[in-house]
């Protein structure tokens, strides 16, 4: 039995259609149980992993699990990982690229709760694959309300380029290292197959959805009382646009692991905006 978390979000989903079709018993969490959209056959569990003791039967006859953590830090972690180290034998992480294996302190919050859980998990009995994809595909889904309500998308960092990944790739990889053996003590980066910037992927939105939109730069201040307003921490709205100015002149390198993982080459942000084209109209 394989307990996914995070089973509703964009890559979870993903991961239990990918188990179910493959024939492995595939148990999905949720917080609140009832019509989700999962394949038929998928049993659903009710648990929160901010309430470790509601996980106990959850994780009852499973195997391995699938992490998706929910929270903005790795302090309430430890019992979760007790929990999950108690009953199951493997976990999979939905980590991050960005994670530093070299530094005791991460350069910004995001990737410093990434790190803290890594170590965690290491430090249990679990065996463990950690997954590190570069920036997701889906973030761009950001700029729907901009997109629907105009031709302009104004944001901060025109040029930045990144192997952006969609969500079925970094699924599919995941779905492996659930499924089989081999992938025990492994850390493996994710990209899509190329660079594109984000003037680029919104042009390639609009291709998607029939109409020509354009990027417009955003300062990075503006773009900080933007991202505060959303609800995000100062810290986090910092962290973030300081590491995206350095990928302004460090982009992230492009993987070949999903294509040697899956064997499949990964997609490109174009097939992406075409498979998420009704998001944004």
């Amino acid at each position: 039995m394989i307990l996914v978390t995070g089973a509703t979000g964009n890559v979870g989903r993903n991961v239990v259609s990918l188990l179910a079709e493959a024939g492995a018993p595939v148990r999905a969490l949720a917080r609140r149980p009832g019509p989700l959209g999962l394949p038929e056959g998928v049993e659903v569990v009710r648990g929160d992993l901010s309430v470790p003791e509601s996980l106990a039967a959850p994780l009852d006859g499973v195997e391995a699990v699938f992490l998706v953590w929910p929270l903005g830090t790795a302090e309430a972690a430890p019992p979760v990982v007790d929990a999950i180290a108690a009953r199951a034998r493997r976990v999979v992480y939905l980590s991050s690229m960005s994670v530093r294996e070299d530094v005791e302190r991460q350069a910004d919050p995001i990737s410093q709760f990434h790190a803290d859980i890594e170590r965690l998990v290491d430090g249990s009995p679990l065996e463990w694959t950690f997954l590190r994809p570069c920036g997701f595909a889906t973030n761009t889904l950001g700029w729907a309300p901009q997109i629907r309500a105009g031709d302009v998308v104004r944001w901060p960092y025109a040029g930045m380029a990144r192997p952006l990944i969609h969500e079925r790739d970094i699924a599919a990889v995941a779905a492996r290292a659930l499924a089989e053996k081999g992938h025990e003590g492994a850390a493996y980066g994710l990209t899509g197959p190329e660079l594109i910037s984000q003037a680029e992927q919104v042009r390639a939105i609009g291709e998607a959805v029939g109409r020509p939109l354009r990027f417009e730069e955003m300062p990075p201040g503006e773009a900080r009382e933007h991202l505060v307003a959303q609800g995000w921490p100062p810290a986090f709205a910092e962290g973030a646009l300081r590491g995206w100015a350095g990928l302004m002149a460090a982009p992230e390198p492009v993987s070949g692991a999903v294509e040697e993982l899956t064997g499949a080459p990964p997609r490109t942000f174009r097939q992406w905006a075409a498979d998420h084209a009704a998001d944004f109209r």
